[in-house]
């Protein structure tokens, strides 16, 4: 670091502390404030949202996999009762429709979600550490001359103008209320000044113009990620139901009709108390 710039990070360390006793005003955007905040909240649901969107693809995958051991089970304790009874049919098309579900969540879905999903969530999220790091330079001093074209990072990063702008504004003020001796520090105290506030101003401006562009984005950037979720849903139910309708008809017609009745509840009830009555069971 040359000597000057140690000099002005010293200025700007003192500002700052001048500013927190109260000796120097600070100076309060409040537009730029209610954008940031506004960025803030936006920041926060992009980030809840990627890592809820990433539970969710585990649960289902959890859920299939789980799914297809529960078919496991079923299918050895019907075929081990009786292989030809229509419950062990039932048992195995049921484990072959949950094991094709299962090898195509992976097959057909995996790729699309993280494609169309997760990818472009993380994207989106990878951008807030680069804003947030020039957000917190708002209130340091960059040595870069202002030109007329900026991008939205760079817009960022060289509106650290305010520590100079408040330390200028500060040192014209006293001079005004206390003319010195010396007639040439007042006109220099105005130019550094009008110089400070110019790039402040233009910087400013440009921010709180460009933060509000930044989150318009958003729904533009997402539409295509939330059509792909509904339509990856709607296909993962659509399949799920065409391949476990097949499995109904291992079962007697009645049994939807004894459901709805209560009469599949006492059925169970009668089980239960028959295995209650065994001596292993607690019985006499």
């Amino acid at each position: 670091m040359s000597w000057s710039g140690f000099k002005k990070t010293v200025n700007r360390a003192g500002t700052t502390l001048l500013q927190k006793t109260g000796q120097i005003e600070r100076t309060v955007d409040r537009e730029f404030t209610e954008e940031e905040a506004k960025y803030r909240t936006f920041e926060k649901e992009c980030q809840a949202l990627q890592k809820d969107s990433k539970a969710y693809w585990d649960a289902m995958r959890a859920m299939t996999s789980a799914q297809s051991r529960i078919a496991e089970t079923l299918e050895v304790f019907y075929g081990a009762a009786d292989r030809t009874s229509e419950g062990a049919m039932a048992g195995h098309a049921y484990k072959r429709s949950v094991d094709d579900l299962d090898a195509g969540f992976g097959r057909e879905l995996d790729v699309p979600y993280r494609t169309a999903i997760s990818e472009p969530l993380g994207k989106m999220c990878a951008y807030f550490p680069i804003v947030n790091e020039h957000i917190s330079k708002r209130n340091k001093k960059v040595n870069d001359k202002p030109n007329h074209r900026y991008d939205f990072d760079h817009s960022l990063s060289l509106l650290s103008q305010m520590l100079d702008y408040d330390s200028a504004r500060s040192k014209l003020r006293k001079l005004i209320d206390k003319p010195p001796e010396d007639p040439t520090k007042l006109p220099k105290a105005q130019q550094e000044h009008d110089e400070s506030k110019e790039v402040f101003d233009l910087l400013n401006d440009q921010l709180i113009a460009e933060l509000p562009q930044l989150l318009d984005l958003r729904v533009p950037y997402f539409d295509p990620s939330f059509e792909a979720m509904i339509r990856m849903q709607s296909k993962f139910a659509e399949e799920g139901y065409e391949k476990l309708s097949g499995v109904q008809r291992y079962f007697a017609d009645n049994v939807r009709d004894d459901y709805a009745a209560g009469q599949l509840d006492a059925q169970v009830e009668g089980v239960l108390q028959e295995m209650k009555e065994l001596s292993i069971c607690g019985g006499n």
